[in-house]
């Protein structure tokens, strides 16, 4: 059995539901210990983290992933026990098998392999690893972080696990991620009876054009990165849930997702503003979850690029669609950040799936990165 599919099971068959780690963490430090690796658990509240380390000079490349999975759903709904990693036709099913228990086996691997041809390898390898990704996402990178700032330890390249691509391995690379603002409207009117609504003032009535207006604007156009900015709206409340009473509140819950070509304080102005002009008696609780972030085309960009053209036999295309991952928390600090892994089809569904030689090839492509970024950095 190969090395990586061997670990990727191992992995699978622990119920790691955030922010429960189930003993991945030790599996992986006790690899990386083995090949020379500094590791250092960083627990935080309920949340399992560590941060392992292998030279002291020189670039450093860092792997980031989470050992935590969603939960299951049910699991009577599941061809095979999401817990108990199966092998059906060349392809293995578990909860976590592409976001991203895969990848961190293929990470392991690939610098057991990459150690074992380089022993006395220039450079720095890291690996950053939480528990928190699927949950609030509180005390996991964000702190691994600061804690890493506290230690004047800076990273130049990270490279995160999440499953990326598309429809094959490697066909797709997340040089960025749009950002995400949160919000949860309330609009105020006054109860009464539906018979009556001169007594009244219907919330849902007066919200309705103000809401409209905000879904139609165009915040900008996006750019060669980004599309452009979106609004939508996902949950909408009111009522007592009686037909004959006019509702004294209105609940809106609404997400934007940006692009770099504006700011999350111009579009709470914005959305803001609309309410006021429409004469609403409001209030808006924002939540900003992560600003967007991109790595230009530049030694990781490039490095990631040649291994899957190497490896794969196809150039990727550069991406920041799909959601936020913890790379919102690594590029601040000025670290290029990358995302590859997996074909991301079955992720959070019933039937998680990756294809076992996918697993292998991944495994080849990041051994190939850290060839390229630590040992022919000219030839990048």
């Amino acid at each position: 059995m190969a090395a990586t599919l061997d670990l990727c099971l191992d992995l699978l068959g622990r119920a790691s539901v955030t922010p429960v780690d189930a003993g991945c963490q030790s599996v992986m430090m006790q690899r990386l210990q083995a090949i020379g690796f500094d590791c250092t658990p960083l627990p935080f509240g309920e949340v399992e983290n560590f941060w392992a380390q292998r030279g002291d000079s020189g670039p450093l490349l860092v792997f980031a992933g989470h050992t935590d999975v969603v939960p299951t759903g049910p699991e009577a709904d599941w061809h095979t026990p999401p817990f108990e990693p199966t092998i059906v036709d060349g392809v293995l099913y578990g909860r976590g098998a592409a976001d991203m228990k895969g990848s961190l086996a293929a990470m392991v691997v690939a610098c057991e392999r990459f150690v074992a041809a380089h022993p006395e390898h220039t450079g720095q390898i890291g690996f950053l690893i939480t528990s928190d990704e699927e949950g609030p996402a509180v005390n996991g990178t964000v702190k691994v972080i600061e804690w890493l700032q506290q230690q004047s330890i800076a990273m130049d390249y990270c490279l995160v696990g999440e499953p990326s691509s598309s429809a094959v391995l490697g066909d797709v690379i997340k040089n960025g991620r749009r950002g995400s603002l949160g919000a949860i409207l309330t609009v105020r009117g006054i109860q009464g009876h539906i018979a009556y609504p001169q007594l009244a003032d219907n919330p849902i009535h007066r919200a309705l054009p103000a809401l409209a207006e905000l879904t139609a604007v165009r915040w900008d156009e996006g750019n060669e990165y980004f599309p452009p900015t979106s609004l939508q709206i996902s949950n909408i409340n009111s009522g007592t849930g009686a037909t004959n009473v006019i509702p004294g509140e209105l609940e809106v819950q609404f997400n934007i997702r940006f692009s770099t070509e504006i700011t999350d304080t111009q579009l709470r102005e914005g959305a803001e503003a609309i309410m006021t002009a429409h004469g609403l008696d409001y209030s808006i609780d924002w939540n900003l979850s992560g600003q967007p972030f991109l790595t230009p085309v530049g030694d990781l960009v490039i490095a990631a690029t040649k291994a899957i053209e190497e490896h794969c036999g196809i150039t990727p295309e550069l991406s920041t669609s799909g959601g936020t991952s913890d790379g919102r928390f690594i590029a601040p600090t000025g670290s290029q950040v990358l995302e590859l892994g997996p074909v991301n089809a079955t992720i959070h569904k019933l039937n998680e799936a990756v294809d076992c030689d996918a697993l292998e090839q991944l495994t080849t492509v990041y051994q190939a990165i850290i060839e390229r970024l630590l040992l022919n950095p000219a030839t990048v």
